[in-house]
């Protein structure tokens, strides 16, 4: 068995299509990619997809081995990016993550912190969405984001603050001239719904409608702040969204706070247990010092 044969399985399987799969992630044919997995198949010794009207779907057999594909993949990239990194030790480097439009925070206080320890590291900055962060530091392309606890990756968490959530609207709608904003003055109005590619948000977000007893329908999904803040603007919808966001608000758009308890939630920063890098312990251990700096900035 391949390396190849477990990539393209696992392509296949999120791509929910034979088709889709080797046009737009595989570069391939699909004779050829439908040869590969049939050579998988015969390996393992069963079935792992089954075709049906909506594209291929993975058997019991292929949900099993869909798990242990993946990991196996997270290991080898990790093996090769430990690898590079050994094969360049003139230099010792460390790459930081963040949730996008959280460097905007956290960024210069962490680079105090590096700087001031080692000032000739090489430090790499980049920013995007958490899952996706979760995903560069479980194969060791990161090591160390500002992110969401995702509950699906064994990563360890420190929670650094916790953020209010707060309601956004078009700076002219008639919910602005509002002090505060209650859930109920969200019911019936046109929704932007987070995707699930931020699934610790849109669960925050389902649970506190839920518990207030407000149904709302969404208009759209999306999962990064610039695209809901337009949609807000152009749709005229409304929605929750972390109060982090608040200073890249354009003009068209302005937030509200939420009447009553409004729901919270968790900035983390996130790594993996078995990274031994010593610029990760050092900088965790000035982690209390840095939060306190961003709380509490200079004057």
């Amino acid at each position: 068995m391949e390396l190849r044969h477990l990539r393209y399985f696992v392509a296949i399987a999120e791509a929910g299509s034979l088709t889709v799969a080797a046009e737009r992630k595989l570069y391939t044919s699909q004779p050829s990619l439908s040869r590969q997995i049939k050579d998988l198949e015969d390996q393992v010794g069963t079935p792992l997809l089954s075709r049906s009207p909506r594209g291929v779907e993975l058997t019991e057999a292929g949900k099993a081995f869909l798990d242990h594909a993946r990991l196996a993949l997270h290991q080898v990239d990790a093996a090769v990016e430990a690898a590079r990194r050994a094969a360049l030790p003139a230099k010792r480097r460390f790459a930081l993550g963040f949730l996008t439009g959280q460097e905007m925070t956290w960024l210069p206080e962490a680079m105090r912190v590096l700087r001031a320890e080692l000032p000739n590291i090489d430090v790499t900055v980049s920013s995007d969405y958490s899952p996706d962060l979760a995903e560069a530091l479980a194969r060791g392309r990161l090591d160390l984001a500002f992110m969401r606890a995702e509950p699906d990756m064994e990563l360890a968490y420190r929670r650094v603050s916790q953020e209010r959530l707060v309601a956004l609207m078009p700076s002219d709608h008639p919910l602005a001239a509002h002090k505060s904003i209650r859930a109920k003055d969200l019911e019936g109005l046109p929704f932007i719904a987070m995707a699930n590619k931020a699934a610790v948000l849109r669960s925050i977000i389902d649970n506190y409608l839920t518990e207030e007893g407000v149904a709302v329908a969404p208009a759209q999904f999306v999962d990064n702040p610039a695209m809901v803040m337009s949609l807000v603007a152009s749709t005229r919808g409304v929605t929750l969204i972390p109060s982090y966001v608040e200073p890249l608000m354009p003009w068209s758009v302005v937030s509200r706070p939420l009447a009553g308890n409004a729901p919270m939630i968790d900035l983390v920063v996130g790594y993996s247990a078995s990274n031994q890098s010593p610029i990760l312990h050092l900088f965790l251990s000035h982690l209390e010092e840095l939060v306190a700096r961003v709380s509490k900035p200079e004057a």
